[in-house]
């Protein structure tokens, strides 16, 4: 338990980790995820020219960036 577990708890509401992937964006939000330094314009002009709006595409990468995140974090309070 940390003194931050309510802005974290608001945080994981706010960004909405565990929203469904459209199938289309599922290897983006991976890389995301996984890699995201390796995420380029050519990623998201590809999803916009697949019928995504930017803010589909946002909203996508926030959450995978959070979850992302969020996993890391659960990860580090775990070994303390």
């Amino acid at each position: 338990m940390t003194r931050y577990d309510e802005l974290i708890q608001r945080l994981r509401e706010a960004a909405q980790p565990d929203r469904p992937v459209p199938a289309e964006l599922a290897p983006y939000v991976e890389k995301v995820r996984l890699h995201a330094y390796k995420v380029t314009d050519g990623d998201v002009d590809a999803l916009k020219a697949a019928g995504f709006s930017e803010d589909d595409i946002f909203e996508q990468t926030v959450s995978a960036a959070v979850a992302a995140g969020l996993e890391r974090l659960d990860a580090g309070l775990r070994t303390l």
